[in-house]
């Protein structure tokens, strides 16, 4: 029966009738993932687990949680009433784990999310992603380069996913929003809510330009408890997890060990080793995380990675400033990515990390309408 096994190919998406019983299990008092897809598992669908009976219940839950099943408060029914309208508003849907829009790769964790509350552009979820996490109390340079690294991936066709948070998370943030690959913010508060509040220009822009992803419903607040439960959500969306800053007992640890142990890639970017900034990073890289220092090295790894689909062939390596074609190109005056492109004839990815290259190393500049154009010296 399509749907049973909670880690086959989602099916279609449910019935309008259905919805509302998916989110009254995900509201239950008592239901998390793993005992949601437990009792998915015997029921099938939603709908059959509130006709179950009492004692059938009772054994697979236990009596005080089939009792809450079968018989919500009334703060439950409010809580439903208002997913319910938050869901009729543009923009915004409720996405169930059988659902053909829930993100196959997110899918697969021990313990996915049986709902995603999703505004903006759900389809990213379902597309090659990368995670870019560090330390809300960034260096200059953490967030300069979790910035252009973010951007660069982007360009390249990655969606970058990250939570929102202060320094490196809004830094990834803010450069993804300037590539086509663009970015998913995955929110530990309800996805109407903004935490923190001084993020809300950011946050409006990603519910424009990209997806704010939650699990939990509309409303809930920043409950502390929550923020570490998200963490496993950025991974699982991704084909690999970036650390571009990290102190040695930094959250954006837990993060990389979860996609670790989630079979995604796990990259960090190296420091000083005076810098207390660098010292997760490098514990990550003694631990087998791969060192990456350009958008180049994050690409070859993801396309080496056994889970990615992103289609594309292997970009090419070459040392910065070695791009004799693209500065020839480039020499008469500013031109868009696409045309540079079609001038080297290389596909935009490639071209995506050569421009980065060469603007690292001085010889171009990237204008605020997106073109670039050669820095000449005397």
């Amino acid at each position: 029966m399509p749907g049973t096994d909670p880690h086959s190919p989602p099916s279609a998406p449910p019935p309008p009738e259905q919805l509302a019983h998916w989110v009254r299990l995900t509201l239950t008092p008592g239901v998390g993932p793993v005992r949601g897809r437990l009792l998915l598992a015997h029921f099938h669908h939603p709908d059959a687990i509130f006709a179950a009976s009492p004692p059938r219940l009772g054994a697979l839950v236990g009596a005080a949680v089939a009792q809450a099943l079968l018989a919500p408060v009334p703060a439950v029914l409010r809580q439903l009433e208002a997913a319910l309208a938050w869901a009729g508003q543009p923009g915004n849907s409720i996405i169930s784990l059988h659902d053909a829009r829930y993100p196959p790769a997110l899918a697969h964790i021990a313990d996915a999310p049986l709902l995603l509350y999703a505004s903006g552009r759900a389809a990213l979820l379902r597309g090659p992603c990368l995670g870019v996490v560090g330390s809300r109390n960034a260096s200059v340079q953490g967030k300069t380069n979790a910035e252009v690294m973010a951007q660069a991936l982007s360009m390249a066709g990655l969606t970058i996913v990250s939570g929102l948070a202060l320094g490196i998370d809004t830094a990834a943030h803010v450069g993804a929003l300037e590539g086509a690959g663009s970015t998913v913010a995955v929110v530990g508060t309800g996805p109407d809510l903004v935490y923190p509040a001084r993020n809300r220009a950011l946050w409006q822009r990603i519910v424009e330009q990209g997806c704010v992803v939650s699990e939990y419903a509309p409303g809930t607040p920043p409950l502390a408890h929550n923020f570490p439960q998200r963490n496993r959500i950025i991974s699982g969306l991704s084909l690999g997890v970036l650390v571009v800053e990290a102190a040695a007992q930094s959250g954006s640890l837990i993060t990389a060990r979860l996609a670790a142990s989630q079979g995604r890639e796990v990259l960090a970017i190296p420091g000083s080793i005076h810098s207390a900034l660098a010292k997760g990073c490098h514990l990550l890289i003694r631990e087998g995380a791969r060192l990456v220092e350009s958008a180049a090295d994050v690409l070859q790894e993801i396309h080496g990675s056994p889970i990615a689909r992103l289609g594309a062939h292997e970009p090419t390596r070459e040392a910065p400033g070695a791009h004799p074609q693209l500065l020839a190109a480039i020499a008469h005056g500013p031109l868009d990515v696409e045309t540079l492109a079609h001038a080297c004839a290389r596909a935009p990815h490639e071209m995506a990390v050569a421009l980065l290259e060469l603007e690292l190393a001085g010889q171009l500049e990237r204008l605020a309408d997106g073109r670039y154009q050669r820095v000449l010296r005397p």
